[in-house]
């Protein structure tokens, strides 16, 4: 929001931080082109895109990564704040991203994150760095097991004022496997930055970005949207 899949439409796009593919799956439908970059998953794209002529999937850092044509449409869901350098990474979006073309991206908020900021991080690096993948996994299995009684039960109550009550709306409308997926990610990830609202504003007002829309999503996070200059 306020983008839609009309916006890509006709347009050579570049999917920062790709991983398993499912947002590049449903812009290939309209793009003229599709590029996906990832450091972890490109062999995998690869062959899970290769009936798709329009996508192209290549391995990169988001934050270095050069492309001499640029995009119309850059976006980054979910990744920025996983990289070393969120602003360098943002600064080398805005780079890609042609003159008269959209940057969109998705990013944890530092508001409305505190019990992840300080407890799931502070887990992460006290113990489940040092675990074996597949405890960690074991783990997150367990936790999202968990998380479906509250969820269901107290949840569903409009109390408001509970940690998350916003984002577990989303909880209750994904599958199991999903919601899986998105706590064994918080676990694995190595690094996760919280951005300010005050941060996002400044990548596309100091990248030389107008229309730019900056607004929360569910409670726990920042999409940010504009047009090159």
């Amino acid at each position: 929001h306020p983008n839609t899949i009309e916006t890509f439409r006709d347009k050579r796009v570049l999917d920062a931080g790709c991983g398993g593919g499912q947002h590049v799956t449903r812009v290939a439908t309209v793009a003229r082109e599709v590029v996906g970059a990832d450091l972890n998953t490109a062999e995998l794209m690869r062959a899970r895109m290769s009936s798709m002529p329009n996508v192209r999937i290549i391995e990169a850092d988001i934050a270095r990564m050069e492309d001499p044509e640029g995009f119309d449409v850059t976006y980054s869901i979910g990744v920025i704040h996983h990289t070393d350098d969120p602003d360098a990474t943002f600064r080398n979006l805005a780079r890609l991203t042609n003159h008269g073309g959209r940057t969109i991206v998705w990013v944890y908020s530092h508001e409305g994150n505190f019990l992840n900021r300080v407890f799931v991080e502070g887990a992460k690096s006290l113990l489940i760095f040092h675990l074996p993948k597949a405890v960690v996994k074991a783990i997150a299995w367990l936790l999202t097991v968990a998380l479906y009684v509250p969820v269901f039960t107290l949840y569903l109550l409009p109390l408001r004022f509970l940690p998350y009550h916003e984002y577990f709306q989303n909880f209750r409308k994904l599958t199991f496997l999903q919601n899986y997926l998105n706590v064994f990610d918080k676990l694995n990830a190595p690094q996760t930055h919280f951005i300010t609202r005050d941060r996002i504003a400044r990548w596309f007002a100091e990248n030389g970005y107008r229309d730019i829309h900056i607004s929360p999503y569910r409670g726990v996070s920042w999409r940010g949207s504009g047009t090159r200059n």
